[in-house]
């Protein structure tokens, strides 16, 4: 089924909205979160205030939806790395080091993205579904540890050595995934997510700076031993550039 060619009004309206969009990421860099205001955005365009309440009912709305572009961007980055990579160890160790690198180019867009939770912008959707960009992105690094566990099962802690209450919430997260995996393998892949994320954002914020002047050897450091926990430390390769 072809899709119809889009109108001259739509193709218009689908030109504002990007240029929109790039002059709010331009501003996030330059003047921060705090300096995104639609007023700001029309006058940097050349736009009325009012002209840009066509397009986005409130500033909270045109900053949702540059989270979600930002979230695609990054996840095409980690999956055209993924896609170029010939096994499944190098896949997960160029995606993480992919993500670092993202992170690093683009610190305010890190942080706005990572931070939308806390202030209010990743709100739950009417229909109860997920969000899709999101969702995109964590399966990037979900599908590799699923895949590497169901060819090369790595090393869980059972049922019965889960603690109580988090056993009950991984049970939850884990009837959400379109193939239940055991409960180890839940808590194994969260663990690596926290341990990959928090290494990558204290290095963004600058909180490693008081003991480290470069925190690249301590991130592939991480990386070896998140290997190790994942069975697969021996194929650990340093990164080539």
């Amino acid at each position: 089924m072809t899709t119809a060619p889009l109108t001259r009004r739509e193709r218009l309206r689908a030109e504002t909205v990007e240029e929109i969009q790039s002059t709010a990421r331009r501003m996030l860099v330059s003047d921060g979160y705090d300096g995104l205001s639609l007023r700001a955005i029309a006058r940097a365009m050349g736009m009325s205030a009012p002209a840009l309440y066509r397009y986005y009912a409130s500033r909270e709305d045109l900053i949702a939806a540059l989270v979600d572009e930002l979230k695609v961007e990054l996840s095409e980055a980690l999956e055209k790395v993924r896609d170029a990579q010939p096994d499944l160890v190098s896949k997960l160790l160029e995606c993480s080091r992919e993500f670092r690198r993202w992170a690093m180019t683009n610190p305010a867009e890190f942080t706005l993205v990572f931070t939308a939770s806390a202030i209010g912008l990743d709100r739950p959707r009417e229909d109860g579904s997920v969000d899709p960009t999101g969702e995109r992105f964590g399966n990037v690094f979900g599908e590799l540890i699923t895949e590497l566990y169901l060819t090369q099962p790595f090393p869980i802690p059972a049922d019965d050595e889960i603690d109580g209450p988090l056993k009950d919430q991984l049970q939850e997260w884990n009837d959400c995934f379109p193939q239940p995996l055991p409960l180890g393998v839940t808590q194994v892949f969260l663990t690596s997510w926290i341990r990959l994320y928090g290494t990558v954002s204290m290095e963004v914020f600058g909180q490693l700076k008081f003991a480290l002047s470069d925190a690249g050897p301590m991130f592939e450091a991480e990386l070896r031993a998140l290997g190790d926990m994942l069975g697969v430390g021996a194929d650990y390769q340093p990164p080539t550039a």
